[in-house]
């Protein structure tokens, strides 16, 4: 009896310290909490959903593939990544075929370093399901290119490398501030351009997501929170180019605490993943 009081009381301590230390809490744009039933069930109407991630937050990875299998084991869907450049989108449909092996699919496309742990888990699903996975970005050696020398610099480029990004010319607007702020947090000490290379990938992204767009099929997007967080950057492209198309955002965030939302997160993403700022990092 003794020993099983003890090992009573230890199970108790467990439970009470996994209640103390959640690893994170959903948000509504207004700072209410929320949780995943509520989210799945906003998302199942949209036809675009930007899940604006942490790269090396193994939460924000975790949820896109729980949210991702929670809609596409119900209705077909269409994956998307901006971690995936549009002139590898050839290497990954041949996996996705099964034509081309993992190890091949590292040798044909420029994967990321987490690739293996955090991506490769959503483009396996795709693969098991037979959905499309679109790589939206543009190839990094343009957007490098515009860093340096503006959007002009694009006219130069060949007519294929053409295909691999948004049609030109790029549509604009350093006033959002997206773009804006980008140049205040450098502290003015960097060149008006480099905004402008991340409009040219959100531009492509927003583009590549409109042309795999199908009716009733939601496309669910992967990309870093900064590329859609405030209704901005992928949002602003996707409404330019088709207004009142339905899009559901959402954001992560990191908080010491995370029982609240904080006043500088709330209105970023129709759903905010505050994640504890103590969270180990994937890389």
């Amino acid at each position: 009896m003794k020993k099983f009081l003890t090992l009573l009381f230890a199970v108790a301590c467990i439970t009470g310290l996994s209640q103390k230390l959640p690893a994170y809490q959903l948000f509504t744009a207004s700072g209410k909490k929320t949780d995943f039933s509520k989210m799945l069930k906003a998302m199942q109407q949209q036809e675009v959903i930007l899940f604006g991630e942490y790269h090396d937050n193994p939460i924000s990875h975790w949820l896109q593939l729980e949210l991702t299998r929670s809609l596409g084991n119900q209705r077909q869907i269409t994956l998307g990544a901006e971690m995936f450049e549009a002139d590898n989108q050839q290497a990954l449909n041949a996996f996705l075929a099964g034509k081309l092996s993992a190890k091949g699919l590292d040798s044909n496309a420029r994967l990321w370093k987490n690739y293996p742990t955090d991506y490769a888990p959503l483009v396996k699903y795709a693969k098991e399901k037979n959905y499309a996975f679109i790589a939206t970005n543009i190839p990094r050696r343009y957007a490098s290119m515009v860093a340096k020398g503006g959007f002009e610099v694009l006219d130069t480029v060949s007519a294929e490398a053409k295909t691999w990004m948004m049609p030109l010319p790029v549509a604009y607007d350093s006033l959002l501030p997206c773009y804006k702020n980008m140049l205040q947090m450098m502290g003015g000490h960097g060149s008006s351009n480099l905004p402008k290379a991340q409009a040219v990938k959100d531009a492509t992204m927003a583009y590549f997501i409109l042309q795999h767009l199908q009716p009733g099929v939601p496309f669910i997007h992967y990309n870093g929170a900064y590329h859609s967080d405030n209704y901005e950057s992928i949002n602003w492209y996707l409404k330019r180019s088709k207004p009142g198309i339905k899009i559901g955002t959402i954001s992560t965030v990191t908080q010491k605490d995370i029982s609240k939302l904080e006043k500088e997160n709330t209105g970023k993403a129709d759903f905010i993943i505050v994640v504890d700022e103590d969270m180990t990092r994937t890389y």
